[in-house]
């Protein structure tokens, strides 16, 4: 593959695949699995930690996967093929909380890294040609028709299709403080971050996601004794996970949305509180005690409220645990019906949708509490702004300032952000015609030859896809690819 002169065309497909994360590792999978004749596929890649990501590079064994094996699996529709190459030998993981294995990101990596392999194994067993290019694919172009790919090193790849897997985007820096001494712009991977900060510094972390609770439990892992500020608009923490249960959603299930648009013509907000009202009427619960719990989120002691959701853990009420879930199942499908007067709505909601979409696991819970509870933990909101004087950083919040040595980047990008690396090829593919840019955000593909595989896909509501969402555009992409070829 490559479109160089005098090659002959490969036979069958020939795919392009820019990005080489847990998105491609899907596709990879489902391509494995579902192709028959041979054809060829390039993964154009340039990070050393091939297959993991951004999020799943070798770090600190403290740095945990915020999910349980049900739920990570990079297979379509195998929700044990992750817990199977586990097997039992991380049972020294369990949360006593959940009662799962949650292992470090750095294990999970190493099973992305293992599918990987395998499904490209297989596919060359079954005569495909299977490359992978160690470099950036900064333009696009068409060449005699077909989409063509230019990487970093100059060089042109001429490609039969395109799927785009580059991943969401990486902490905007709101205070402007790019380069500033004592500044981490990105803190993944933690090892690194942590390694030159003082045990006894003062550190502010922006934002208080789970991207920050990463970053001060490995503080506190690593024996850190300065104070730690999280610093948030809002002022929220991420709800926390509770014990899966043997619960299956009736109700609250794509099927439900797909009725209620063919009896109706239309899914409304109040048509999903209603299969949800039904979903808790069966088991017993009340819908008017969870919306009422969720609406005091933004104005509860965030503190106060850890402490009542530890408590929680266990409870046997399932409402949290039905939006949790319906949040990656059903909200992708259902989101794309909504009147937009309903999505924004939502939108108006999404600090508190997103906690409960995506919690803390329960070990991470109950250190940062400790914490909290020894005063070395703060959680500081409506901060104004923040400028590095005289050797360390003012914070400027409501209450007053607060002054640190060290300042972590933990904000979320903006859902359907461009990757700051992708920003060019982005421009050249819409320029080409072989993508457009959606107006909320992301990239929708303009050419039956283009995929845009992930969250970077325009769109889709304003949650992460969780694995097994990225595990179901990653067969839905290859099955694209498949039926075009």
């Amino acid at each position: 593959m490559g479109g160089r002169p005098g090659e002959a065309e490969p036979l069958g497909m020939d795919i392009g695949i820019i990005g080489g994360g847990a998105t491609a590792v899907g596709l990879l999978d489902a391509l494995a699995r579902e192709a028959e004749a041979p054809g060829a596929v390039t993964v154009f890649e340039p990070s050393p930690h091939l297959w993991r990501g951004r999020p799943y590079a070798p770090d600190l064994d403290s740095v945990l996967v915020n999910s349980p094996p049900v739920i990570m699996s990079i297979r379509d529709g195998d929700f044990d093929h992750y817990a199977s190459w586990l097997g039992a030998g991380d049972d020294a993981y369990v949360d006593p909380g959940i009662g799962r294995p949650l292992v470090p990101r750095a294990r999970y990596g190493e099973y992305l890294e293992h599918t990987a392999e395998k499904a490209i194994a297989d596919l060359r067993e079954r005569g495909w040609q299977v490359d992978v290019v160690r470099a950036t694919v900064v333009g696009a172009a068409r060449t005699a028709g077909r989409p063509a790919l230019r990487t970093g090193d100059g060089r042109e790849h001429v490609v039969g299709q395109i799927a785009l897997c580059v991943g969401g985007g990486t902490p905007p820096d709101h205070y402007r403080l790019e380069g500033a001494p004592g500044f981490v712009a990105d803190p993944y991977p933690l090892a690194r971050t942590v390694e030159d900060v003082p045990l006894d510094g003062h550190v502010a972390v922006l934002g208080s996601g789970l991207t920050a609770v990463d970053v001060v439990v490995t503080l506190a892992a690593r024996g850190h004794t300065g104070r730690i500020s999280l610093l948030s608009r809002t002022g929220m923490l991420p709800h926390v996970w509770q014990r899966p249960t043997a619960h299956r959603p009736r109700h609250v299930t794509v099927e439900r949305v797909r009725a209620l648009l063919a009896r109706d013509g239309e899914v409304t907000l109040d048509h999903l509180a209603g299969l949800l009202r039904e979903e808790l009427a069966d088991a017993g619960d009340d819908l008017g005690a969870l919306i009422a719990d969720l609406r005091a989120a933004p104005a509860e002691d965030p503190v106060a409220r850890l402490r009542r959701q530890i408590a929680a853990i266990t409870a046997p009420e399932i409402g949290r645990r039905v939006l949790q879930t319906a949040a990656h199942s059903v909200g992708p499908y259902a989101w794309r019906l909504l009147p937009e007067r309903d999505r924004d709505r939502l939108r108006a909601q999404a600090r508190t949708a997103i906690s409960v979409a995506s919690p803390m696991i329960p070990t991470n819970a109950v250190r940062l509490l400790q914490l909290f509870d020894s005063g070395q933990l703060e959680l500081l909101a409506g901060v104004r702004d923040i400028v590095r004087d005289n050797g360390r950083f003012t914070v400027e919040t409501g209450n007053g300032a607060r002054h640190a040595d060290v300042v972590v980047n933990a904000v979320n990008p903006a859902p359907h952000a461009v990757p700051p690396s992708a920003a060019g090829l982005v421009h050249d593919l819409v320029e080409s015609g072989l993508a457009a840019r959606h107006p909320s955000g992301g990239v929708l593909p303009a050419d039956p030859r283009m995929h845009v595989v992930g969250d970077l896909a325009g769109g889709g509501p304003f949650i992460a896809s969780s694995i097994p969402g990225l595990a179901a555009q990653g067969a839905a992409a290859a099955r694209a690819v498949l039926a075009s070829s």
